[in-house]
């Protein structure tokens, strides 16, 4: 059994959308601290990171000041969280936090022989300040965790350790811009869109995901959001896009990343309250949470 910390981050900034900053308290009220002790894991609440009120925002980096300032703060709070031998939760959100908690999962992990990713999204998040189509920095922080900017999400004047392309992966796209498809594949990632699982199931891909960010790493951090999910099952959420994962699929993913051994880390993002019924979404991301922490059907 592991000492976990749950991290919240209260930041909806990097969305075109509020409503995602309460996705924290949405996903424990799914039940998911006494779900996790319930399985036997020691569970360390640490609160949540709550945005600064203002800052300075550029069109191709829309409240950059906010999102970059959330994100050294949760670098702190993960590298503090691994130093002590703990599994740092992130829970969203929206998906711009996820730099701050890989950058800090690849800098503990790069003497031990690096860190894989695997992001379950249904968008690519490899854009930067000149690939953006929006400005909205949740779609940057997978690019800025592998080096490709924008900097600022993940350099907080401690130099940033950036995770390898080769052992990243991503799983469930169906809505990657046109550039964006571009800088990924010239970038090297393993890319699994919604197409591909259908052709080969969620157990292939899984094992396939497995081979690319755990051979020659140290560990693996997942980070999950929701709207891989089709919306029929996780409607709260900003971002959606007809025709995702199945829940059944979304839990096979995290069941394998279980059973595998090599789960380090993780994120749960973009749930909204907001736009959820019933918080639907948020006891899924909990449930979900759970399967990856080792709860198992039989």
């Amino acid at each position: 059994m592991r000492e976990l910390d749950i991290i919240g981050v209260q930041m909806d900034l990097g969305a075109s959308k509020r409503g995602v900053a309460m996705g924290p308290m949405a996903i424990r009220y799914g039940g998911l601290c006494e779900g996790l002790a319930n399985l036997g894991h020691t569970v360390h609440d640490c609160g949540d990171i709550v945005p600064l009120s203002e800052g300075e925002s550029l069109p191709d980096l829309r409240y950059y000041t906010q999102v970059v300032d959330v994100n050294r703060r949760l670098f702190e709070a993960v590298t503090h969280s691994l130093a002590r031998g703990h599994f740092p939760i992130t829970l969203g959100g929206d998906h711009s936090i996820a730099a701050g908690s890989v950058a800090a999962s690849a800098a503990h992990f790069a003497p031990r022989g690096g860190l894989g990713v695997i992001w379950i999204d249904a968008h690519g998040d490899w854009n930067n300040q000149e690939s953006t189509l929006t400005g909205n920095m949740h779609g940057m922080p997978f690019s800025a965790v592998c080096g490709h900017g924008p900097d600022c999400m993940v350099d907080f004047g401690q130099g940033p350790v950036f995770v390898d392309p080769r052992h990243c992966v991503q799983i469930g796209g169906r809505d990657i811009d046109d550039e964006e498809r571009r800088r990924m594949k010239a970038a090297g990632i393993t890319v699994f869109p919604i197409n591909v699982i259908d052709r080969f199931g969620m157990g292939e891909i899984m094992h396939r995901a497995l081979e690319v960010a755990g051979n020659g790493t140290a560990g693996i951090h997942l980070s999950f959001d929701v709207d891989a999910i089709t919306p029929e099952a996780a409607p709260g959420t900003g971002t959606v896009v007809h025709s995702g994962l199945t829940v059944r699929e979304a839990f096979l993913a995290v069941e394998t990343l279980a059973e595998s051994g090599k789960l380090v880390s993780l994120d749960m993002v973009e749930v909204n309250p907001i736009l959820d019924e019933r918080n639907k979404t948020g006891i899924l991301a909990s449930e979900l949470i759970q399967s990856a922490l080792g709860k198992v059907v039989y």
